[in-house]
């Protein structure tokens, strides 16, 4: 069993930035691969971004790339996987949650992840 703990969350102006933690319990926490998806009231959980076990690919939702700076990265020394988001805009505001992928398949498809954090919210105001 993985336990994932988001942190990070909160209100932030447009235009302004944070950077999401996901602390993973499991021991072998370097051997998942690890994303993160979103979901805005009334709307489906959605992808936002992927990291494989290695750190050495990164995977990216066509819908953020272009709208705002994204990046994830991951710590394995740490257990900690990171989203950092530039130039938020209200449209981002959604509850944010990390995901660990054990098997192989497509990391854009929540349906492949297998562990869950609760979630932490982002709040950004016009």
């Amino acid at each position: 069993q993985v336990q994932l703990v988001e942190s990070g969350g909160g209100l932030v102006q447009a235009g302004g930035s944070l950077r999401l933690s996901c602390a993973a319990s499991a021991r072998t926490f370097s051997g998942y691969a690890m994303g993160w998806f979103r979901q805005a009231p009334g709307k489906e959980r959605e992808f936002v971004a992927a990291i494989t076990w290695t750190g050495s690919s990164t995977y990216y939702a066509d819908s953020v790339k272009g709208r705002f700076t994204i990046s994830i990265s991951r710590d394995n020394a740490k257990n900690t996987v990171y989203l950092q988001m530039n130039s938020l805009k209200p449209e981002d505001t959604a509850v944010y949650y990390c995901a660990a992928k054990i098997y192989s398949g497509t990391p854009y498809d929540k349906a492949n992840f297998n562990y869950w954090g609760q979630g932490t919210q982002v709040t950004v105001s016009s």
